[in-house]
């Protein structure tokens, strides 16, 4: 790795980018200097709480409904141990390598605080191991969401231990003590607390908000896109989205997503074929003349979700924890509750943009909406069924972002002894979320490859110079208007151009950046 391409771990917030950039990208990390002095500060009151007689929850004594047993010193590695290894108790699917990733970078930002009382030399196993690209095997289910993602977090903690099972960096699922090895990463036994700190916190839902965030920045842009080409190739006015009108309303998301509109549809020859007073509708449907009041209402959601996310990222999350002044204190700030809201709220949100996407595809095929295209957009109506299915497969997935819009986190099941007797869900929020912004990116390539279809269908007349771009990148892999194709490999060809950014890049090479 360059120097520009490590990140630096110190007690101060990450950002975005950085977490993305480790998680997502695999850039290396380092614990600053500042961080190695704030650590081993808190180190020694946590030791000195070790050695005294009077018990101190997390350093010497059980943790959840067993913290009233006081664990003589003899037997205190053990309880690490066995912390540790008994609530790495996930069970399921791996998740992704980049959700793992973000787990422990955010964990290791939370060491690197001061105020979890871990040696450096613990922390510092965890810097290397994601250096080295190891990834613990992280199960799909596990977390309630409170006292921290406690079984993701403790299939890391096994692996600092030299246990369990990994990926390394070839992506070869290996023991973890053979992978340290190979890596040249020496194991620690975890000392007084350790186990707790390595496991006590909410970063797999707040990583896997951050990266989903990532995500629905440039799936929004795409909505944008989509919209555009639907409204064009529909034949629909621009004129609603005039800055005076929006202005009425002053939402800055639904402005944003209004001025991108503006954007993408500027000198559109369609738009222009049905401004000599001929056309006589009165107004378009609501799924084109609202699309900015839909795509401003998610930015926003998407914005508040972003202010959540930056609090938690300058949070130091652990139970106990140790403060400036040397005192050891308990708390509940491992509680997901503020993550998991707004986790929910952009599944909600996402369901809501692939809702309106749908129903501007739905009128693209209909012969009584779509203003002179063919039946289904199809070359030979009744030989051939054109993009019908396509719009089945967004109408299933739409169906199931509805379903997954309804919130983890209205759920609580009581654990330990209804010692934990509230919990958040938020793990669950996180995983269906994901779940979610894949379904988004689905919904609008479909809308995005029939819209493209139904712009070269009205030729002579010319797409807008964005959107005209959008179309000429997708057809260098995707061919335009001809008799029925297999068409699941199109489509996937889309989805692609969604997710990596090609299509928005297609249309900021004539807009500029799309708010």
């Amino acid at each position: 790795m360059r120097d520009n391409e490590v990140v630096n771990i110190g007690p101060e917030p990450l950002s975005f980018d950085e977490v993305v950039r480790v998680a997502r990208h695999g850039a290396a990390v380092r614990l600053t200097d500042d961080a190695v002095a704030a650590m081993a500060a808190a180190r020694t009151r946590v030791d000195e709480l070790a050695e005294s007689p009077t018990p101190a929850y997390g350093v010497s004594t059980g943790f959840g409904a067993l913290t009233t047993r006081h664990i003589d010193p003899s037997l205190r590695a053990q309880l690490q141990r066995s912390l540790v290894r008994s609530h790495a108790a996930g069970s399921g699917p791996e998740v992704e390598t980049e959700v793992t990733r973000a787990l422990m970078l955010l964990r290791l930002h939370t060491l690197a605080t001061g105020h979890t009382g871990v040696r450096p030399k613990t922390a510092k196993v965890l810097q290397d191991l994601l250096n080295a690209r190891i990834t613990p095997v992280v199960h799909e289910y596990g977390s309630l969401g409170c006292s921290g993602d406690l079984a993701p977090l403790s299939h890391v903690a096994l692996t600092i231990m030299g246990e369990g099972v990994v990926r390394d960096a070839s992506g070869e699922r290996v023991d973890a003590a053979e992978a340290l090895k190979q890596a040249g990463v020496e194991p620690v036994e975890l000392a007084a607390k350790e186990g707790l700190a390595l496991i006590n916190g909410t970063d797999g839902m707040l990583g896997m908000l951050i990266l989903a965030m990532d995500d629905l920045g440039r799936l929004f842009k795409t909505a944008d896109i989509s919209a555009a080409m639907s409204v064009e190739a529909l034949l629909g006015t621009d004129r609603v989205f005039a800055a005076d009108l929006q202005a009425l309303r002053p939402h800055p998301g639904q402005a944003a997503s209004a001025a991108n509109l503006r954007a993408l549809l500027a000198d559109s020859g369609i738009m222009d074929s049905h401004r000599d007073g001929t056309c006589t509708r009165v107004q378009d449907a609501y799924s084109l003349r609202c699309a900015p009041q839909v795509a401003g209402a998610a930015r926003d959601t998407l914005a508040h979700a972003a202010a959540v996310a930056a609090r938690e990222l300058a949070s130091a999350i652990d139970n106990p924890v140790v403060l400036a002044d040397g005192r050891v204190e308990s708390n509940g700030n491992f509680h997901g509750a503020p993550v998991g809201y707004v986790l929910d709220f952009l599944a909600i949100a996402v369901a809501d943009m692939a809702s309106i996407s749908e129903r501007r595809t739905d009128r693209m095929l209909d012969v009584a909406r779509n203003h002179g295209l063919p039946a289904f957009l199809a070359d030979d109506p009744g030989v051939d069924s054109g993009h019908m299915i396509a719009q089945y497969t967004q109408a299933a997935i739409v169906s199931e972002l509805k379903r997954l819009a309804v919130p983890a986190s209205v759920d609580s099941i009581p654990s330990s002894a209804m010692q934990e007797d509230h919990v958040s869900m938020g793990w669950s929020a996180a995983r269906k979320l994901r779940r979610s912004v894949d379904g988004l990116t689905r919904v609008l390539a479909v809308e995005i490859l029939t819209a493209a279809r139904a712009l070269d269908l009205r030729a002579p007349h010319r797409p807008a110079p964005a959107t005209g771009a959008v179309v000429a990148s997708l057809r260098q892999s995707v061919p335009g208007p001809g008799p029925d194709r297999f068409l699941a490999p199109e489509i996937e060809a889309v989805v692609r151009l969604v997710a990596d950014n090609t299509v928005v890049a297609a249309a900021e090479s004539v807009t500029g950046p799309l708010g």
